[in-house]
């Protein structure tokens, strides 16, 4: 790795914001020999630019020895990231792949068919002649020979490995705030009906939470799923769904052997919990904890040097500890907020707790306050953060109740992209109930005004990897969890130094994380905070939500802490959620 060329790297024509002093402080931290630079730059800050000069300080092929590691990988777990890349003239030389199912075959007949249906999936020893031309070969052949090959953080892993994408010189992964958590999540094994194609031949007996008897279970469902494959793969010609099958038995097998290993292994500083709720015959889900064996095999061995960008690297030491890093080889590259604080600010406009306990008594109040801020908003669009779709079913009752659901969008898991997408392209004033679009959502100036906040986002209690850390006292890492989502939710309506946008909060819950957690908090983001205030909101009037009147949020007042008192609800699983 060069860092002194990071400045020639940089694509963009001229500097904006804090970028030059950035690219100087990430430059000085390689220099001083650090193998990962964690760099926590507050949305709008141009971390894709960021992540561009860094990768061009890889080394390139006329400056290395033939045993030395070349290029460099851009990668992030968000699609949505990728694509923005993608759509990015200044960063066209990332060269994009994704993966098989995101193309489609060329040959005549098959332009409806995934390439990993496609005839050379389905047929053995298939020759295909215009192979050179697949869009998916072609993609694949262009990144693996270029010096800088982006891909999705999943496609990244599961290509450890191999001989195609091996080991580079530099890795940059963006929004890497999660990375021990989307770790955790890739290394998951489901055993369930839709996940196991020979499901009827190895239904579980009683696992429980017992990993003995999980392991066991294992290793009978990777003797049938071997048996079933070598079954496939003795067929000359295999149907699209044989292949589907086929293919998801090879990423099983693979899945369980690597379980498999890493319980076997003494050394091993994996810890794996096993839930089956409803006891035998259903499901069972092994999860890894803390996955750091997993990490090292699919992004720490992959590179010599790496930047980790995002806003909501909160805690270096936490994140160290999470990824299986050693801090002294790491350096945080702080890059300060350029936007006005004043164009970025907090309102309280809390109704009480929305825990599963208080939620029947809470979530009307949310509800009515909603429509006084659609009565401050006659002709801007807004987000509402539900945090789950039971929230947010009841919550678009309630408004259709008022009679307001003409102004309110809403969405599924399965057409969730599809609506926002409409909604981003419509000229209204529509107010989108959203489920976990906290994150990767740039809804810059119009697109969207304002927002609300309706749940403190605390992991699920109910996820043993999560119970599993409170037991062990880890609510530091509780904390964070939620304060990163609630700081990314607030990035997603400002997102230039002149853009504005107001984000307003609707549980209690949240004043109270901000206390808790603030010794976390990035600087830029406390200011936020510490400037809270109490909107004057107009009175009560459904009609005037969805008709031409409105009001104002202009005046605003210091805002009165409601927190409750110790003797009421203070310990902290009484901010536990529950979807």
């Amino acid at each position: 790795m060069n860092p002194a060329r990071i400045h020639d790297a940089f694509p963009a024509p001229s500097y904006r914001g804090a970028q030059e002093q950035a690219l100087d402080d990430i430059r000085a931290a390689f220099e001083a020999g650090k193998d990962v630079v964690l760099v926590r730059a507050p949305t709008g800050s141009g971390k894709s630019l960021l992540a561009r000069a860094i990768a061009g300080c890889a080394r390139r092929a006329g400056e290395a020895e033939a045993h030395e590691t070349i290029g460099a990988y851009y990668t992030t777990p968000q699609v949505s990231q990728l694509d923005d890349v993608a759509s990015d003239a200044l960063l066209e030389d990332l060269n994009i792949i994704r993966g098989k199912n995101n193309y489609s075959c060329i040959l005549p007949g098959e332009t409806d068919t995934p390439v990993n249906q496609a005839p050379c999936a389905r047929e053995r020893m298939f020759d295909c002649q215009v192979k050179h031309r697949c869009p998916y070969f072609s993609d694949r052949s262009i990144a693996s020979n270029r010096n800088i090959a982006a891909m999705t953080l999943a496609y990244f892993m599961q290509t450890a490995g191999s001989d195609v994408f091996g080991k580079r010189d530099v890795v940059v992964v963006d929004e890497a705030h999660g990375l021990s958590e989307w770790a955790e999540m890739y290394a998951t094994i489901d055993l369930s009906p839709g996940r196991v194609p020979v499901w009827n031949d190895v239904q579980p007996p009683a696992i429980g939470d017992d990993l003995d008897a999980a392991a066991k279970y294992a290793d009978r469902v990777m003797t049938v799923c071997s048996r079933r494959q070598e079954e496939l793969r003795g067929n000359a010609e295999l149907t699209p769904d044989e292949v589907a099958e086929r293919d998801r038995l090879t990423e099983l097998i693979s899945e369980l052997q690597w379980f498999l290993e890493d319980y076997r292994d003494p050394d091993s500083g994996t810890t794996w919990v096993v839930d089956q709720p409803d006891g035998e015959g259903s499901a069972v889900t092994i999860k890894p904890m803390a996955p750091e064996r997993y990490l090292k095999h699919t992004v720490w061995d992959r590179g010599n040097k790496f930047a980790l960008l995002s806003a909501t690297i909160l805690n270096k030491d936490a994140f160290c500890a999470g990824a299986g890093l050693a801090p002294d080889r790491v350096a945080l590259v702080e890059v300060p907020h350029t936007f006005p604080v004043e164009n970025r600010p907090l309102y309280d406009v809390t109704q009480g707790k929305m825990t599963y306990e208080h939620r029947d008594e809470t979530l009307p109040a949310i509800a009515r306050t909603l429509v006084r801020l659609m009565q401050a908003h006659p002709d801007e669009k807004g987000i509402v953060h539900c945090h789950s779709y039971g929230i947010q079913e009841r919550l678009y009752d309630q408004l259709a109740d008022m009679g307001v659901d003409a102004r309110v969008r809403q969405h599924t898991k399965d057409n969730r992209d599809a609506v926002l997408s409409t909604w981003k392209r419509s000229d209204g004033a529509d107010v989108f109930l959203s489920v976990k679009m906290e994150e990767a959502l740039d809804l810059e100036g119009d697109l969207a005004r304002w927002q609300l906040l309706c749940k403190a986002p605390y992991p699920n209690t109910r996820d043993s990897r999560v119970a599993r850390r409170l037991e062990d006292g880890q609510w530091g890492w509780y904390y964070r969890a939620a304060l990163r989502t609630v700081i990314q939710a607030c990035g997603r309506v400002v997102r230039a130094p002149d853009d504005h946008g107001a984000t307003y909060l609707g549980d209690s819950s949240l004043l109270d994380l901000f206390e808790r957690a603030r010794t976390d908090m990035p600087d830029w983001f406390a200011a936020q905070v510490d400037r809270m205030t109490e909107p004057e909101l107009p009175v009560f009037d459904p009609a005037a939500a969805v008709g031409d009147g409105g009001g104002n949020t202009g005046r605003s007042r210091s805002r009165s802490r409601r927190r409750s008192s110790a003797s009421d609800d203070s310990h902290p699983l009484s901010d536990v959620w529950d979807s």
